[in-house]
């Protein structure tokens, strides 16, 4: 009996060892944790906003017909340079020239009737003097006086309507000048010749608007760049601000220009609102054309020597803070690992302040620094583990954040990301958890291109 309980004992010792050894086997261990950290240094901050614009010439002129008629002449063509009433084309002026003969042959009637009506009240005149002498004598009566008396004060208005009718015909005689000297078109401007809409024979109608022929621009060597800003930008931009711009023409070339003025009537495509800034660009070996495109940066604010860090290390939170977070909002489960900026919603609210109220940058437009959001917290590893550190914020051009104050001194390790050792990290543009710890998005900046 004592052997049986023996054995059985013995049995049940093994079996407890063995399920113990399975358990500890089985068991969920904590995963290790593979830290990217950046070293904190000082650094040249540069703060800038970018857009996109459009280049043209600060004056351009379409050229237009106030006549209809058929094009006889054309004098100049694409980029022919032009002076100020240069003859640039010529409608067929053969109508023009026979309505002008024709008022002119009017104007000279009417000069002759006025003539008549001269000639006609110096004879009513005398023949009232007779009368009033034949009255006088006894010889008239006074009907036949004051018919005569009538008669030249009919033939006076007769003079006035004569002249009247001559003005009338000078009128027309002016007009008909007028036409004709439209059928000669004239260069408004001193310029270059950007385009020519019509050929010789073509036949231009200004029954309803003038066609425009030729479209002029003034000095190319002077010319304006329009961008749209967007509105969270406007207050970081004045006038005579200095930019940078670079069009596909000149790949890695890099122009000049100033704000010219910024425009207060605002520009809203869907529902996205911005105003137009005028750059002044000077183009002195008319490399730039008008109708390029081009990619400005404007510089607001710079730091010679500022403490940075990198906007990952202000997204990044480690596991305890995730799994607070997501138990208060009654969301999903704890996630080992947090990093904020990736691809969920949570990225568009660290993005800096570039143009809407939540911080993100207009749909379209890039806006590159800005203050940053006040008190802000990073984690420095020591010790192989991840410390918090309350920091303030201060200027950001889009990659970097400058540290104004804070227990964060040069040379401490902040932490971007980290991945759990063995598995693989997330591919470019995947969603945080395929190939890395669940709830980790990537490291590295803040979604859009940095600073200068």
């Amino acid at each position: 009996m004592k052997r049986l309980l023996v054995i059985l004992a013995g049995l049940v010792l093994t079996l407890g060892v063995a399920y113990g050894i399975y358990r500890f086997a089985t068991a969920e261990r904590a995963p290790e944790i593979d830290y990217k950290t950046t070293k904190v240094g000082r650094q040249k901050l540069v703060a800038q906003v970018t857009a996109s614009g459009t280049l043209s010439a600060r004056v351009t002129v379409q050229v237009g017909s106030q006549v209809s008629g058929r094009v006889q002449e054309i004098l100049v063509d694409w980029n022919s340079p032009v002076k100020k009433g240069q003859l640039i084309a010529r409608i067929d002026p053969q109508l023009f020239q026979a309505a002008l003969e024709q008022a002119n042959a009017n104007y000279l009637s009417a000069k002759a009737q006025v003539t008549r009506a001269e000639v006609l009240a110096f004879d009513a005149d005398r023949i009232f003097t007779r009368a009033k002498a034949l009255g006088a004598a006894s010889l008239a009566g006074q009907a036949e006086i004051d018919t005569a008396e009538t008669n030249a004060k009919v033939a006076k208005t007769q003079i006035d309507v004569a002249k009247a009718a001559l003005e009338q015909t000078r009128a027309s005689l002016n007009l008909a000048q007028v036409n004709l000297s439209y059928t000669k078109i004239l260069s408004p401007i001193d310029g270059v010749v950007i385009s020519r809409s019509v050929d010789v024979g073509q036949t231009v109608a200004a029954s309803l608007s003038a066609p425009v022929l030729f479209t002029i621009a003034e000095d190319l060597r002077k010319m304006q760049l329009d961008t749209n800003v967007a509105e969270g930008d406007v207050g970081r931009m004045e006038a005579g601000q200095r930019a940078q711009f670079s069009v596909d023409a000149y790949p890695g070339a890099k122009f000049s220009g100033e704000i010219a003025m910024i425009r207060y009537a605002p520009q809203t495509v869907q529902n996205v609102v911005t105003y137009d800034a005028v750059l002044a660009v000077d183009n002195p070996d008319l490399r730039l054309r008008p109708g390029m495109t081009a990619t400005i940066s404007i510089v607001y604010q710079e730091r010679e020597s500022a403490l940075v860090v990198p906007n990952a290390a202000l997204r990044f939170k480690p596991a305890r803070e995730a799994d607070a977070g997501t138990s208060a909002e009654g969301g999903a489960p704890p996630l080992p690992f947090a990093h904020d900026g990736g691809a969920g919603g949570e990225h568009r609210r660290h993005w800096g302040d570039g143009g809407r109220p939540d911080g993100g940058a207009m749909p379209g437009r890039e806006s590159f620094g800005g203050e940053g959001r006040g008190r802000k917290k990073v984690y420095v590893l020591r010790n192989g583990e991840p410390v918090a550190v309350d920091v303030r914020a201060g200027l950001t051009d889009g990659t970097n954040t400058e540290i104004l104050a804070g227990e964060l001194n040069e040379g401490d390790l902040v932490i971007t990301d980290a991945i759990t050792k063995g598995q693989k990290p997330a591919p470019m543009g995947a969603a945080p958890g395929m190939g890395a710890a669940p709830g980790m998005g990537g490291g590295g900046g803040g979604g859009r291109r940095g600073g200068m």
